[in-house]
């Protein structure tokens, strides 16, 4: 395409948005409120997946070495569980680490068991993928001067299951979500540009191409796209400013924390962006071309 060709298809598109400014302002308002429930459920979903994700990476195996090894059967110990392909890392923690962890966590009446410590030394194993803490803890349990690797046999295959379940629930929601926004906006779309059908047909009876036609309303689509998403980022970005706020004084520790605010508001945002360019541009396209036809 021309650079004059693409400027006056450029124009053209910027005269229709004026010349028909209440089916503009009602095609924009319907992108606007189905770009704002996409942009929200897309913040829920993201952070819920971090969470989850978050949650897995916590997942790690104690190996309780037997208290008759000796530091040489030690080593020789971790150097067989990092020589495991599904093993990510392996960090000794002696047990008065282990001790000094308990009454940290417990409470000082556990100093009593300062005077003849009865914890072991303990190896703690992480996984490359969680999903493998079974099957390296299985592996773990067999070697020698082993004497337990736990790692909450039941409650974590049980949380696998759920995170598992409600990211397969997400992404069914997300992909169902994004086909509505696009009936919805493609119709809102179909309804301004049928009532131009007569420009169109009179275009194609003078001899101008389908493409020649197709091109401004495929403009006007996509800046119908962006003014209606500038209001959704607006919103999404303050109110997630907001939530994040309240969130993160609230959830103590580094556990379960939601995304910071940078760079994800503007990840998101240019999400929002991208989805009604995107649809903005499919609805025309879609909906001029039963107009072609004559």
């Amino acid at each position: 395409m021309k650079a004059r060709t693409f400027g006056r298809h450029l124009r053209e598109s910027f005269k229709s948005l004026r010349r028909n400014g209440w089916m503009t302002f009602a095609s924009a308002s319907a992108v606007t409120v189905t770009l704002l429930l996409v942009g929200v459920f897309f913040v829920i979903m993201m952070n819920m997946n971090k969470f989850a994700t978050d949650i897995e990476s916590d997942v790690e195996i104690k190996t309780h070495i037997e208290l008759t090894a000796s530091e040489e059967n030690i080593e020789t110990l971790k150097q067989q569980i990092e020589g495991m392909d599904l093993v990510e890392s392996v960090t000794f923690s002696s047990k008065e680490a282990e001790l000094e962890h308990l009454i940290k966590s417990m409470g000082k009446e556990w100093t009593l068991l300062e005077q003849k410590n009865p914890l072991y030394d303990v190896f703690v194993v992480k996984t490359k993928k969680p999903t493998d803490t079974p099957i390296v803890a299985e592996k773990i349990d067999k070697l020698e001067f082993v004497h337990s690797a736990l790692y909450g046999e039941n409650k974590v295959e049980s949380l696998f299951n759920i995170l598992k379940t409600s990211r397969n629930i997400g992404i069914v929601l997300i992909v169902g979500l994004l086909f509505t926004a696009m009936f919805l906006i493609s119709n809102t779309i179909k309804i301004a540009i049928f009532a131009r059908r007569r420009e169109i047909e009179i275009m194609k009876l003078v001899g101008a191409t389908n493409w020649f036609i197709r091109w401004p309303f495929l403009f006007e689509g996509m800046w119908l796209g962006i003014l209606g998403s500038i209001i959704p980022i607006g919103i999404v970005a303050s109110g997630y400013y907001y939530a994040y706020d309240f969130l993160e004084a609230r959830i103590p520790g580094e556990l379960l924390q939601p995304l910071a605010y940078s760079p994800f508001v503007y990840q998101i945002s240019a999400i929002i962006l991208a989805i009604g360019v995107l649809i903005g541009g499919w609805g025309s396209f879609i909906s001029v071309r039963r107009f072609l036809k004559i």
